[in-house]
């Protein structure tokens, strides 16, 4: 039983001795076998990745990796790397060889040919959406764009077309803007009225062009610096050689504007006033002093410059106001002749038209007998039926004899001629006229005529020109009273010449408006704040500072109308209102566009073309266009000022070779 017992217990012994060494087995096994076999597979899918089986081959993979993260990293942002990592997050560890096979874009993939031929069959959509699966590796890592995607690639695609067209089209639309407004600016430039200092002159084409001359001129400047520093410190014989050279220079330049006008000692001069002006830098140049100089000479040139503008304006309007000697001439040989005439030869004939309501009235208010004469037969060279107009010329007293023996000597065709005196409208006197009364007041006198008026600057010139003494410039306010018998009347300044028949004008439906005219505002200019004064009361409660203005020296009038609302009466009121001049300035505009405001009706613009008479940049088709074009400004074609490039359209209605016109030097 012991024995037995005993065996027993080595039985037991030795079955607990084999329970712990399977635990050591197993210990052992993941220990060992375990990591053994992670590390066996990892390395067989590297290699069933990458097609490498020794060590050498991974280290070299492990380089390769460097390398290409290191150039992708300098090539791309942190954003794009993280998008690029996340998309290839379930083929293991980055790797170039991978991110070659599975990264690539869509267009640079490579297709089996065999399935191409084969899907030759298929609907396009399905055809392009199947070219995006990667058969190439015959991995389990194929990467395939289903067709929502392929088709919202296809849409962003097709937006950044559209986007980058649009693009372009709107650089085009830009560049093109840009082109036509540089076409327009260059348009503006004139250079009959620039003159000769224009910066389009052909010799400006080449920046060293009369470089002589600038020289020339520059040395003199200069000079003048260093004789001012040569008088305070008393270098004498420096500035006697100074003064001598000069001298020689200015009477050089006194006689050449261009280096080609230069004469041959020119040259010698600018060596010698070079050498003065060395010797004169080395004796006396002072920083300090020099610029001193300059910005004193800067100053006065700066005020020269400024006198010279108002003496320039200043003459500019005398010279628009004179009557030029031809043209008085010409009135009074005139005058002389009809007073030569037997009353019975001082009369028009066909006088029944005068009154007559169903033909063509124009009404000219002018003392220039050329300008009215080129007005008149302007208009019956251009009209149809030349009979069936009848023109009311009224005139001064002075001028009243001239007018009529022109017109008698040169009768326009069938046409209706009637010339008045406006010194004979007994009607109109200072009782009655607010603008007589007010020019007979010790104030006008004085504003017109006193020289030391302290408004006698160049920005009032304009408005002291004689003409608004004038009762002519006056009179479109009172033409029922001056045509009691008429329904319409077109009103003409002598400034303007006719192109075309003008009979239509009467059929135009002014629909109840008194008056009919061309407007003349832009964007923001020659609108009512531009004539008349907003600031005073009366003016800002009645009328829009925006509100377009038109333009006198074309003008249809309904006469019954104009009746009927007592404009007249309107102008009276406002012209009271203005006797000091506060709610405008003189003139006739002004107070036209209060009396007509509301009852203007605007014409098409080819109508009446403005601004011939200080607007150089006109354009050629607008002109020959218009049905009248009109001399506004202080450059009338009759005067010397005229813009040259204008004027031939206003010469052509004169025949130069007449009699009267030869004797008093009358020529184009």
């Amino acid at each position: 039983m012991a024995l037995k017992r005993g065996l027993s217990g080595v039985n037991r012994i030795r079955g607990g001795g084999g329970g712990s060494r399977s635990g050591f087995i197993l210990f052992v096994f993941f220990c060992v076998f375990a990591p053994l076999v992670f590390f066996v597979g990892r390395g067989v899918y590297i290699d069933s990745s990458n097609d490498y089986s020794n060590d050498s081959v991974k280290q070299d993979l492990d380089w390769r990796e460097r390398l290409a993260m290191k150039s992708l990293r300098s090539l791309f942002s942190k954003e794009v790397l993280d998008v690029i990592t996340a998309s290839t997050a379930d083929l293991g560890p980055f790797s170039l060889d991978s991110f070659k096979k599975n990264n690539l874009s869509a267009s640079w993939r490579e297709v089996d040919t065999s399935l191409r031929n084969s899907q030759n069959q298929t609907t396009p959509s399905v055809v392009n959406a199947k070219r995006d699966i990667t058969l190439k590796g015959g991995g389990s890592h194929q990467k395939v764009e289903t067709p929502a995607k392929f088709y919202r690639r296809q849409l962003r695609e097709k937006r950044r077309e559209m986007r980058a067209n649009e693009l372009v089209q709107r650089n085009d639309d830009t560049i093109l803007k840009l082109e036509n407004a540089a076409i327009e600016r260059s348009k503006s430039v004139d250079s009959a009225v620039l003159g000769k200092y224009s910066i389009w002159r052909r010799e400006n084409e080449n920046d060293n062009s009369d470089s002589n001359i600038r020289l020339m001129r520059d040395q003199i400047i200069m000079a003048r610096v260093y004789t001012g520093i040569a008088k305070l410190k008393n270098k004498t014989e420096l500035l006697q050689e100074l003064q001598a050279r000069i001298k020689d220079s200015q009477r050089v330049l006194s006689e050449a504007t261009t280096d080609a006008d230069l004469p041959r000692s020119a040259h010698d001069k600018l060596r010698d006033m070079g050498q003065v002006l060395s010797k004169a830098k080395m004796q006396l140049y002072d920083c300090k002093l020099v610029t001193g100089k300059l910005r004193a000479m800067l100053q006065t040139a700066d005020e020269q410059v400024r006198s010279l503008k108002k003496q320039s304006t200043f003459l500019a309007q005398l010279a628009a106001k004179t009557i030029p000697n031809p043209i008085h001439c010409l009135s009074m040989r005139l005058t002389i002749d009809y007073y030569l005439l037997s009353p019975e030869k001082r009369k028009f004939p066909r006088r029944e038209n005068r009154e007559n309501p169903n033909l063509y009235h124009y009404a000219l208010f002018s003392d220039n007998v050329l300008a009215a004469s080129v007005v008149v037969n302007s208009t019956i060279m251009n009209a149809k039926d030349p009979s069936k107009h009848v023109f009311h010329l009224v005139t001064d007293k002075l001028n009243f004899a001239a007018m009529n023996m022109w017109f008698l000597l040169n009768p326009p065709g069938k046409a209706t001629i009637h010339v008045e005196n406006v010194d004979e409208f007994k009607w109109l006197n200072s009782s009655y006229c607010p603008v007589l009364r007010q020019l007979e007041s010790a104030a006008m006198k004085e504003y017109y005529f006193k020289a030391d008026h302290p408004s006698s600057g160049s920005s009032n010139l304009k408005y002291r020109n004689p003409k608004y003494l004038s009762m002519l410039n006056h009179l479109r306010f009172y033409l029922p009273e001056v045509y009691p018998k008429l329904n319409k009347i077109l009103f003409l300044d002598d400034d303007i010449i006719v192109q075309k028949d003008l009979t239509p004008l009467w059929e135009v439906n002014l629909n109840g408006k008194v008056n009919g005219a061309v407007e003349t505002c832009g964007e923001s200019f020659h609108r009512f704040d531009k004539y008349l004064n907003f600031s005073n009361p009366h003016i800002a409660r009645n009328f829009n500072p925006n509100a377009c203005g038109w333009a006198y020296g074309m003008n249809m009038f309904d006469l019954k109308e104009w009746k009927k609302r007592d404009i007249t009466g309107i102008y009276h009121k406002w012209q009271n209102m203005n006797e000091n001049r506060t709610l405008w300035k003189l003139g006739t505009l002004p107070p036209g566009l209060i009396t007509f405001y509301g009852l203007t009706h605007p014409l098409d613009k080819s109508w009446h073309v403005l601004g011939l008479g200080y607007n150089p940049s006109i354009a050629k088709k607008d002109i020959q266009n218009a049905a009248v074009v009109h001399y506004n400004g202080n450059m009338k074609p009759w005067l010397e000022l005229a813009m040259s490039k204008y004027r031939p359209y206003w010469t052509k209605y004169i025949k130069f070779d007449h009699p009267y016109l030869r004797r008093c030097n009358l020529h184009e």
